[in-house]
């Protein structure tokens, strides 16, 4: 009973992590405004661009990515542990093997939704793509590297972050089906690569009409 009482807690903690609102805070802290309100709306780092500038979004996207790379990290070290809490009441070895992918596939889960959908926000928020990637690499760098790699070259090549986001999450998807990684960790990268996509749903409108934005340009650009 112990351990999946601390496993819930593991998991809202992970939740709490994504829901930081990093780019909402630059925007109150630097011009006293929300960032909800302008570009996007989006609280990513894409609308941090082009709402604040360069290197207030370079902060948010590395703070956004360090928060799922947190999320996985302590979700590696937390389920072990809360097998010491009470060794009658908790798994095996053995189950204990089984048992911490599924608690890392779920926190890196909760921390996406909590970067999506904040609880300091109303349940609004960024699209979890840098979030996303900090999972990656804290879980599986080859995957995280390769999806990083499909980000990094179509946007010299198209200059839409948007695009680029998408592409990366399907690279992810290939790479962690193609490589040898744990069903949970397959399960948890479709499933977030999916959320990210759904998250993108405006800009795949845009994309397919030809007024997607590209980087440096604001939505009202044409």
């Amino acid at each position: 009973m112990v351990f999946w009482i601390a496993s819930a807690v593991g998991l809202a903690i992970a939740y709490l992590l994504g829901s930081t609102p990093t780019g909402y805070l630059a925007g109150k802290l630097l011009k006293g405004i929300d960032i909800r309100e302008h570009g996007s709306k989006s609280t990513g780092a894409t609308n941090v661009l082009r709402t604040l500038g360069k290197w207030p979004a370079l902060a948010v996207l590395v703070v956004d990515v360090l928060k799922g790379v947190a999320a996985i990290v302590f979700a590696r070290w937390f389920y072990p542990w809360c097998c010491t809490l009470s060794s009658a009441a908790t798994p095996t070895a053995p189950d204990l093997q089984t048992l911490v992918p599924w608690a890392v596939c779920l926190a890196g889960l909760a921390v996406l939704l909590g970067h999506g959908r904040s609880i300091w926000l109303n349940f609004t928020g960024g699209k979890s793509a840098a979030t996303g990637l900090g999972v990656l690499l804290a879980m599986s760098w080859p995957v995280g590297l390769g999806a990083a790699t499909a980000f990094v070259v179509t946007l010299a090549l198209f200059r839409m972050v948007s695009l680029s986001s998408m592409l990366a999450a399907l690279t992810a998807v290939a790479l962690v089906c193609g490589l040898e990684q744990p069903l949970p960790y397959r399960l948890l990268v479709i499933a977030g690569s999916l959320y990210v996509i759904v998250r993108h749903r405006a800009n795949i409108q845009r994309l397919l009409v030809g007024t997607e934005p590209r980087l440096g340009r604001s939505l009202g650009s044409t």
